[in-house]
């Protein structure tokens, strides 16, 4: 019977923990590695939510984008939020693994790109090289075809499926070439200004970020850092159907973590 090590391994064939960042707390943060692995649910984050639908499921293993823990904790109690959520898991049982950056670097970079249909892709910021292949967080590519910034933009919110994108720039503004970073993409900025991309996607900019951006020629689109990051859940899904067909995989149900009215 396949177990939770049974899967993490496969797991970690594919996106190797190594290559996360240091910063990151990646793998198995909650539960038993001997645990069948008869059921899995995909999810971003191990919110209240996705911890109730995986109890009321019946999961074994919950694998999830983002970490439920990066810091040190010295109690868990149902005192806060975070010592909740881990008390609920235990008690149920589920264990609970988090692939971020190493899946950032290995798997969300490329498959961004290829929603946007970009060509010539090369690494938007290289965390990883040797003498096979360099690696990293991001992309930056070529459009099929010259597009203004309000086209881009369309495209974008049909590629990665979200409801509406902030944007920085005139809307008339001609695109050719495009960087991405899935997630929060503001420490990568430097990077997008060295390869002379015309727009930049990613999520969480800020109001200076965005306005110095355009200053310095390069529009930004922010489709929300879990507008992109969701792609995760159906990337890791096709992984399971193709690689451990016997795990039953239920996708959490997650929304936009935040409306605008």
């Amino acid at each position: 019977m396949l177990t939770c090590e049974d899967v993490i391994q496969c797991l970690e064939d594919l996106f190797p923990v190594s290559l996360a960042e240091s910063w990151d707390n990646v793998g198995l943060l909650v539960g038993r590695r001997e645990k069948p692995a008869r059921a899995v649910m995909l999810c971003v984050d191990v919110t209240e939510s996705v911890i109730s639908q995986a109890i009321q499921a019946g999961v074994s293993m919950i694998v999830s984008h983002h970490p439920l823990i990066f810091s040190g904790m010295k109690q868990i109690t149902n005192d806060n939020v975070f010592g909740t959520r881990l008390l609920d898991l235990i008690q149920a049982d589920i264990c609970v693994y988090a692939m971020h950056t190493n899946f950032d670097v290995m798997g969300m970079a490329d498959a961004a790109a290829e929603r946007l249909r970009l060509l010539d892709t090369e690494v938007l910021q290289v965390t990883y090289e040797d003498e096979i292949a360099t690696e990293g967080i991001g992309r930056v590519g070529k459009l099929m075809g010259t597009m203004t910034l309000e086209e881009v933009a369309a495209l974008t919110k049909e590629a990665f499926e979200v409801p509406h994108v902030k944007v920085f720039g005139d809307p008339d503004t001609l695109c050719c070439e495009v960087a991405i970073c899935p997630g929060a993409g503001k420490s990568l900025v430097e990077d997008v200004l060295r390869t002379g991309a015309d727009v930049y996607i990613t999520g969480d900019i800020d109001h200076h970020t965005g306005i110095d951006l355009v200053a310095q020629g390069v529009c930004v689109i922010d489709a929300g850092h879990y507008g992109v990051e969701k792609l995760f859940v159906p990337y890791l899904h096709d992984i399971f159907l193709k690689m451990m067909p016997e795990c039953t995989v239920i996708r959490a149900v997650e929304k936009e973590p935040f409306c605008i009215l």
